[in-house]
């Protein structure tokens, strides 16, 4: 959808699109960030894409657990985190007045549940259904909400009940090793996998104290006995027999050192190889000691079982021969097991046939298959009924009297769903098992949907989705469905054959949408569509699967066993075997497989919606078991398993978007500039609710009247507007809308933000012109001023230097007038004949006089001309020297000068100017620096104030 936004409303290139779409998910969810989301229903939109970034991100930040509406995610660490469980958390989400405020948890689940009973809110009895793959944490989970349990509903009310309670909770904690001892095995998704399905029925009295508990169990896979897959292993209490036994337990139970047992792969591997724990727990659980070596001498015999090899002989009419090394495992698990050991062969080796109305026996030595097969088909009773029998030991140990409790508490934990190469009838029956509980799931969840639409004041009836009754219809269906087909098959007697299985299958159900066909499959299978991907299953061994043989030679001589514990496990019952054994007994409806897995799995249902349900759904984030790993592929293909997408694709079918009011008015409020003469409702809106976000009882109406008026602005909607479903629905706190209707939203949006995008640039690059050409005027304004400054400077500086001459020159004709003056006050006293003779006697020449004089009288002019203007030049030069000597401009001939030279007295020759004056300047740096404001060439103002004093003028 964000993609066909982006086309829609920006073409212009990658990075708009790109640049829309990151603004389109911040405004989605601008609330908070996505680690900081703990509700997967809150991330916008409600799309796969989004709710993987969001489990990413808080996985990442090390936040494993999320909301998902009525749901749990619980990702699995791979890594331990103790301060998660801690009995201080537990006494924390305990005490919560608010649930809601603190982070989720599955303490959070567990304390919901625990306060729905104390409120006895109907239906009083609650139930954590937890699902998830192998190995995503089911187990653990399971674990801790058991602990959380003990710890929170074990409150006394007197000093002798801590002592009680103490008993019961612990034998209840101590049920889980004993359980996964003897049911959870290493498979290649998980090192501790539950091969079963188990349901605990946590007990509670009226003081809603623990009580008691029971526990029900499902579909043990009892074929793990004597096959395993490759890399995995038997179950846990095989390898714990064989590494914690002791010398006298290894003697006594035949286990020596280094022994090898065909079933019993991969000894290497210490995984949940705890011994002495599971001891203690069968302890508390009151299986005593020489009960525990019963139990343990049985299992070591069917290790020695499993060495039991068989050939084929070549007379068919002889039974089959013991292989190499075969005769002593023949003996010792004979022993072992309280049988004879010629009894144990025969049974194994020989078929018995009752046939006729007499029931003649009939005895036929078996194919060397048919052997092996028997000889697995007695570990698996063997070990099946030992398995019951722990679980009937446990419930008697835990359980408490009907009038003891009130309500109760459950806990599911069941298979997650299962897809291999080659699938048979445990995942048929365990992907049944999965639609019947994602069936009830979809049906609870839509009714949390109808009460928050109902809170919301929508008128909303009922979300259309994809429902899962057709598959189920193919699984179990009447009149003809696969499991009725099987069960027909077993109620025939002839050899099944598993392409006939096939055919039979296409045929019957071939109108089932549910029903696919790989037709370049080499064996005879078929293919069911599941709600989380289809599904090959291989018909090959699925009838004798479903019949589970269990040979009466068989039981026989389990009957006829010596050891106490095989004696309790297998009671003769000689008036029940006649009645099980009438003619006609081929017309009996058999118990198969699939019968029973369906009668209990019915059961399990009617407790389920007898409760309130609450569903953890624990996710696998990688398959390497490696921390900080988060790999979407993976993590998508389980939520699809677990039914979180289809969870969402129902979220999808109704309203995905949902945006607060404040949100959507901010983010869609300039939509009214496509309808100018619209109400405006939708700016009344926004100033009614003030600072405080929240909008008044009395403006709903209005808000309903902006929507109504956003919806008649956009064209695409009207068109479309005769749709059943209005698109948009206004809520009380939220407004509902499809993915289409933001889609058209963010259209309209984008078209308006593009034209106040065109008219602020028209308007920046009209602000940016008159900006410019004001600073180009206000730059042409300080140039002129700055200028004007300078010459005004300039000319300040000559005024001064001129000033500083002209007052120099003062002092210097005073000193030399001074000078002069004492001189010739001095010559007048002495003789005139003392005067030289050179000056008396030859006296100057008219010229020479003339010439000294002028020097004497015009030397400062040289000190002017040197300061005088630069360009000055010609007559300009002589209009100065004019001025300054006051000649006139006549003929020079009739002009007179009056120098020194006519007066009384001789001139001292220290008056005259010793040697030349130079006036260095040098040229400012400034720019028009060296021009003068409005110079004249006729201008000489200034000049005169450096001259001499005046001297009246003296005509030549």
């Amino acid at each position: 959808m964000l993609h066909q936004v982006n086309d829609h409303s920006l073409g212009s290139g990658g990075q708009s699109r790109a640049s829309l779409r990151e603004d389109l998910q911040e405004f989605l969810g601008r609330e908070t960030p996505l680690h900081q989301l703990d509700d997967l229903t809150k991330v916008n939109p409600v799309t796969l894409e989004t709710v993987l970034r969001c489990l990413q991100a808080r996985y990442m930040a090390d936040v494993f657990y999320t909301n998902a509406g009525c749901t749990l995610v619980a990702l699995n660490p791979f890594k331990p985190v103790p301060q998660l469980y801690t009995l201080e958390l537990m006494r924390e989400y305990h005490a919560a007045s608010e649930l809601q405020k603190l982070k989720p948890h599955i303490f959070t689940v567990a304390e919901q549940t625990y306060r729905n009973v104390k409120s006895l809110i109907h239906p009083v009895n609650q139930s954590i259904v937890v699902s998830g793959e192998s190995g995503a944490g089911k187990t653990w989970t399971s674990r801790c909400l058991m602990k959380f349990y003990a710890v929170v509903a074990a409150a006394p009310t007197s000093w002798e009940s801590p002592k009680i309670a103490e008993r019961i909770e612990q034998r209840i904690l101590n049920s889980n090793p004993v359980m996964e001892a003897f049911g959870n095995a290493c498979t290649l998704r998980n090192n501790n996998s539950s091969r079963f399905g188990k349901f605990i029925q946590l007990q509670l009295n009226r003081a809603q104290q623990m009580t008691g508990a029971a526990v029900q169990t499902y579909l043990l896979e009892k074929t793990r006995v004597a096959c395993q897959a490759s890399s995995e292993r038997n179950f846990h209490i095989f390898y714990q027999i064989c590494k914690g036994a002791s010398e006298d337990e290894r003697l006594q139970w035949h286990l020596p050192k280094g022994a090898a047992f065909s079933w019993l792969p991969n000894p290497e591997r210490t995984l949940e190889d705890c011994f002495e724990v599971t001891r203690e727990a069968m302890l508390h659980l009151g299986i005593d000691s020489t009960t525990q070596n019963n139990i343990f001498k049985v299992l070591a015999g069917l290790l020695h079982l499993g060495n039991i090899r068989f050939a084929n002989s070549e007379d068919e009419a002889q039974p089959c021969q013991l292989m190499d090394n075969a005769k002593c495992s023949v003996r010792t698990s004979a022993s072992l097991l309280g049988l004879r050991e010629d009894m144990l062969l025969e049974t194994v080796r020989i078929r018995t046939i009752r046939a006729g109305k007499q029931q003649q026996v009939f005895r036929k030595p078996c194919p060397q298959a048919e052997c092996d097969t028997r000889r697995d088909c007695l570990a698996k009773v063997v070990y099946e009924r030992l398995f019951d029998w722990l679980v009937s030991v446990i419930n008697s140990s835990i359980c408490a009297d009907p009038d003891a409790w009130t309500a109760f508490i459950g806990l599911l934990d069941v298979y997650g769903f299962e897809s291999f190469p080659n699938n048979s009838l445990e995942q048929l029956c365990i992907n049944y098992a999965n639609e019947k509980l994602q069936q009830h799931f979809v049906a609870h969840y839509l009714r949390a949907q109808q009460e928050e639409y109902a809170l919301e004041g929508l008128e909303w009836s009922f979300v259309s989705y994809q429902d899962n009754q057709t598959c189920l219809d193919l699984i179990e269906g009447s009149p003809i469905s696969v499991c009725s087909l099987l069960n027909e098959e077993c109620r025939l007697n002839r050899p099944s054959s598993a392409a006939q299985l096939q055919t039979r299958i296409e045929g019957a159900l071939a109108g089932s949408p549910c029903l696919g066909h790989n037709k370049l499959s080499r064996e005879p299978s078929f293919i069911v569509v599941h709600y989380a991907g289809p599904v090959r299953y291989l018909t090959a061994g699925l009838v004798e699967k479903n019949k589970d043989p269990v040979p009466p030679e068989l039981t026989e001589l389990l009957q006829l066993s010596q050891d106490p514990l095989l004696t309790v496990l297998f009671p003769t019952q000689p008036k029940e075997k006649t009645q099980e054994e009438p003619p006609g007994q081929s017309r009996a409806p058999a118990l198969t497989v699939v019968s029973k897995f369906k009668a209990s799995l019915e059961q399990l249902l009617l407790v389920l919606h007898s409760t309130t349900p609450h569903y953890i759904r624990c996710i696998k984030p990688n398959s390497q078991g490696q921390p900080q790993t988060f790999l979407q592929e993976e993590v998508l293909s389980q939520l699809e398993a677990c039914g979180l997408v289809e969870t969402i694709h129902i979220s999808a079918a109704g309203f995905p978007i949902r945006v607060s009011h404040q949100n959507f008015m901010e983010r869609y409020a300039s939509l009214r500039r496509l309808r100018p003469h619209t109400p405006s409702g939708l700016h009344n809106l926004c100033a009614a609710r003030g600072h405080s976000g929240q909008l008044p009882c009395s403006e709903e109406t209005t808000l309903q009247t902006v929507l109504r008026d956003l919806l008649h602005a956009l064209p695409a909607l009207t068109r479309t507007a005769a749709t059943p479903a209005d698109p948009l629905h206004c809520g009380k706190t939220k407004v509902f809308m499809t993915e289409s209707t933001l889609e058209l939203l963010e259209g309209r949006r984008a078209q308006v933000l593009e034209q106040c995008a065109r008219c602020i640039q028209s308007g920046w690059r009209r602000h940016q012109y008159r900006k410019q050409e004001r600073q180009r005027q206000a730059a042409v304004l300080i140039q002129a001023a700055i200028r004007s400054w300078l010459t005004r400077k300039h000319i300040q500086r000559l005024h001064a230097a001129a000033t500083v001459i002209k007052r120099g020159w003062q002092k210097w004709r005073v000193r030399m007038a001074c000078l002069a003056s004492k001189e010739l006050d001095g010559i007048e006293e002495k003789p005139f004949s003392q005067v030289p003779g050179s000056l008396s006697s030859s006296p100057l020449p008219p010229g020479q006089s003339r010439l000294q004089g002028a020097i004497i009288r015009l030397w400062p002019l040289g000190l002017v001309l040197a300061n005088a203007a630069v360009g000055v030049r010609g007559f300009q030069r002589k209009l100065v020297v004019c001025a300054c000597l006051q000649l006139p401009s006549g003929n020079p001939s009739t002009c007179t000068v009056q120098t020194a030279q006519g007066q009384t007295g001789v001139m001292s020759i220290r008056a005259l100017p010793q040697g030349s004056i130079k006036f260095h300047c040098r040229k400012s740096p400034l720019r028009y620096a060296d021009i003068c404001p409005e110079p004249s060439p006729y201008s000489v103002t200034g000049f005169n104030q450096i001259l001499l004093e005046r001297h009246g003028p003296v005509h030549v």
